[in-house]
């Protein structure tokens, strides 16, 4: 785990990190010292409880508000992060939405929305923050690398999910980009990693935890027996981001439970 300010005076930018997985890593990177923009879309009173929640215990955070599918909004937030902070030293690409169909019946707005949030958006901001890494390059008091990039995926790069293509398509996808791009920043000295999550206990899931019998059969998918915390994530991400991990790059690390161990398979299938 990340030590305590391991990551003093650096910046970072988390996406969607008003709720769920990304306020659990904007905690962690503030805890760790960070200055961190909180990335919003449509909640403002919502990302602001988290900024205050974050100052409150001595950090530093600011709320922006941009959808990240869109290329003129990323550009201007990241404009307004520089006003802020100076640069950027950490990107968390969470932000994610699912808008689940079975296949015949998926719009392409529904395919499209999907996409242009959890492939897209990654695309955008990555851009955007390599561009900086690349301009200011190493400064050894802040970090042994120029950048780090955190690609939020799912267990679902690697796990076919019926009446969720465009959300494991996007996943999958992710999982190739943020291979491709470490390959060709490494001699940036750019570190890019994925964090594969499993079952996490957020909103964008509440259905399969909230009842005691959703959560019994969330749990037959579970090895670990149980279900993952926002503050698990964040805590990996704080340590993955830290120069402790300075030698982690292009591999996704996946904080699943088990889940990816294919449990219906646990008994001969």
């Amino acid at each position: 785990m990340a030590s305590s300010q391991s990551l003093k005076g650096q910046s970072a930018l988390v996406t969607g990190a008003d709720s769920g997985i990304g306020k659990g890593v904007a905690l962690a990177l503030a805890s760790a010292g960070a200055h961190v923009v909180i990335n919003h879309v449509d909640a403002h009173e919502i990302a602001q409880q988290t900024v205050e929640e974050i100052t409150a215990t001595g950090g530093i955070a600011y709320a922006i508000h941009a959808d990240i599918s869109k290329e003129d909004e990323v550009k201007a937030m990241f404009a307004e992060m520089y006003q802020q902070y100076g640069t950027i030293d950490i990107l968390v690409n969470n932000a994610g939405i699912q808008k689940d169909s079975k296949f015949v019946d998926m719009t392409l707005d529904q395919w499209n929305l999907v996409i242009g949030i959890n492939l897209t958006g990654q695309f955008l901001c990555s851009r955007e923050a390599t561009k900086e890494f690349i301009r200011r390059g190493v400064v050894p008091e802040r970090s042994k690398a120029a950048g780090k990039i955190i690609c939020m995926s799912s267990v679902h790069e690697v796990i076919p999910w019926a009446g969720h293509v465009n959300y494991a398509t996007s996943k999958g996808g992710i999982s190739m980009f943020m291979k491709t791009i470490a390959q060709e920043l490494a001699p940036h000295k750019i570190r890019v990693v994925g964090i594969g999550p499993g079952a996490i206990q957020t909103p964008i899931n509440k259905g399969a935890w909230d009842t005691p019998e959703a959560l019994a059969k969330l749990l037959t998918l579970i090895p670990y027996n149980r279900i993952g915390e926002p503050e698990d994530i964040g805590k990996l991400a704080a340590w993955l981001v830290s120069d402790e991990a300075d030698y982690i790059t292009g591999t996704t690390i996946f904080m699943d439970g088990g889940m990816t161990l294919y449990p219906g398979f646990a008994d001969n299938g």
